[in-house]
């Protein structure tokens, strides 16, 4: 008899033994910083590059942020099969979208019902493989210009991996602020 259920392991530990050791992310942070953020499309593969080896991902985008229609729109794709670039959502006012564009803040989703909760094409999202999410703000003069969206199976991302995913979001914020 299984000592406990997949369900109620500790997120954290499961998620640990299921991906890449630690690693020291330092040097890839080091390389999003030394990443010339007016060249978006190689800044870019270097950020997603290293968000895969500190973090993990099956689908990184990037999208801006219109403040005045509440529109995003993806210029970065891990996946642009799926995902093409170009693709624009309106999110739906809510809880959602206040965290990441009013107050800043990233948000979490664990698991396949969180996705179902707060993403229109979360069927897609779902066939890929994906039911967790990490989205990161990226933030420039205090407010919110768009998100890195990180996203693996489900429970992959836990809240101690914020603090390092918004080091990772301002040295973004450069390139964000550099696209046409």
């Amino acid at each position: 008899m299984p000592r406990f259920l997949a369900s109620q392991a500790p997120a954290r530990h499961s998620r640990r033994m299921s991906r890449r050791p630690e690693i020291d992310p330092l040097p890839h942070l080091r390389a999003v910083a030394q990443a010339d953020a007016t060249d978006t499309d190689a800044f870019f593969t270097v950020l997603s590059e290293a968000l895969d080896a500190v973090f993990g991902h099956k689908l990184l985008t990037a999208m801006t942020y219109n403040r005045d229609s509440g529109d995003t729109e993806r210029f970065y794709s891990s996946n642009p099969a799926a995902y093409p670039v170009g693709g624009r959502k309106h999110p739906q006012p809510g809880a959602w979208m206040h965290r990441l564009f009013i107050e800043g803040k990233p948000y979490i989703g664990y698991n396949a019902s969180d996705i179902r909760a707060f993403f229109e094409d979360h069927e897609l999202i779902l066939s890929l493989g994906c039911e967790s999410i990490l989205n990161l703000p990226v933030r420039h003069g205090g407010r919110a210009i768009g998100t890195i969206n990180l996203l693996h199976e489900a429970r992959w991302y836990g809240k101690d991996d914020i603090p390092l995913g918004e080091i990772f979001a301002a040295l973004a914020a450069p390139a964000f602020l550099a696209l046409p």
